[in-house]
């Protein structure tokens, strides 16, 4: 993993049908420049985040998008979602731990897969997880 920086596109589903609702994005550009994005690392060293789009910040009702990036030796936390996740791995590699409720005969129990470029995987709604050293886009689908 060395001083590599890794890439993902992560997308938080929270429902299997995602109705259409009129949205507020008034005075957002239509095209932006992420690298020109406010970003933040809420206290997490290593961590790099950028809302690119938001219910907060753009006053959009089903989706959330973000960038993350973890430099070398960082990680997100082991954690869960009340929705799923889908990660589109564009550069890199890594390792996610999944302590699946769902695709295991041990439940609970975290299972290492090898993460690379142009791979992709979920992780199921409530499934324990942690990527280690990533850099991500992640999608959320609110309803």
């Amino acid at each position: 993993m060395g001083g590599l920086y890794f890439s993902f596109l992560i997308a938080l589903l929270l429902s299997a049908t995602v109705e259409a609702s009129y949205c507020s994005n008034e005075g957002v550009q239509t095209v932006r420049n992420i690298s020109e994005l406010a970003q933040d690392n809420y206290g997490r060293p290593g961590l790099s985040h950028t809302t690119i789009a938001g219910s907060l910040l753009h006053g959009f009702k089903e989706v959330e998008v973000w960038l993350q990036t973890f430099a070398p030796g960082a990680h997100t936390p082991i954690h869960r979602h009340s929705c799923e996740e889908v990660f589109v791995v564009l550069k890199g590699t890594g390792t996610l731990y999944l302590a699946t409720n769902s695709h295991t005969k041990y439940p609970g129990s975290p299972q290492e897969f090898p993460i690379f470029s142009n791979s992709t995987f979920h992780i199921p709604v409530n499934d324990a997880h942690q990527v280690r050293p990533l850099f991500f886009i992640l999608v959320l689908l609110l309803t």
